[in-house]
């Protein structure tokens, strides 16, 4: 049995403002996107990151990598925006394994309305509270954290994409392919 590193008062004042800012920020954010938008948090980041990815599409499961999500649990989002005109889903013909999301034009436009709100809030409940240099901290340490948890046990980095990548348009898949 190891000895444990209890967290020193520093430190314990680190995690619990962590963990309150994390919990109050994502409840606001929420929120308003849900009053004013009809979107989850994780819907919006899925627009988003769909958004700023090539051709506004992403394998579905790198997306779900990328959002830190259960295949599954991106599947039925993605569903749900499917329904709504959202998003779409596609195959590749190379690879019928392959499973694309894509970014419909009315999730753009929808993005788009939501998003200078979105950033608004999160500048004027986080960003603008913080000096540069905090700002800076935060990232680099939040950054390091979030890779180390990403790269796993003994591993130096986090696993890299496979490379493969779909240029074929692909077909539009059923309501409920997997991920």
């Amino acid at each position: 049995m190891g000895h444990t590193r209890w967290l020193n008062e520093e430190e314990k004042r680190a995690w619990t403002a962590f963990t309150t800012a994390h919990a109050l920020l994502y409840r606001r954010l929420e929120q308003r996107l849900k009053r004013d938008f009809g979107l989850s948090g994780l819907q919006y980041e899925i627009l988003a990151r769909l958004s700023g990815a090539p051709d506004r599409e992403l394998r579905m499961a790198e997306l779900a990598s990328a959002l830190v999500n259960s295949k599954s649990g991106l599947t039925y989002q993605i569903g749900q925006l499917e329904k709504a005109g959202l998003v779409r889903r596609r195959t590749c013909p190379s690879d019928e394994r392959a499973v694309y999301a894509v970014l419909a034009d009315e999730g753009m436009a929808l993005l788009e309305r939501a998003a200078p709100g979105h950033v608004d809030m999160v500048r004027e409940l986080l960003i603008d509270v913080l000096t540069p240099d905090q700002v800076r901290a935060l990232a680099d340490g939040l950054g390091e954290a979030s890779r180390r948890m990403t790269a796993g046990p003994g591993e130096a980095s986090p696993p890299v994409a496979d490379g493969t990548a779909c240029s074929d348009s692909g077909s539009e898949v059923g309501a409920d392919p997997g991920a």
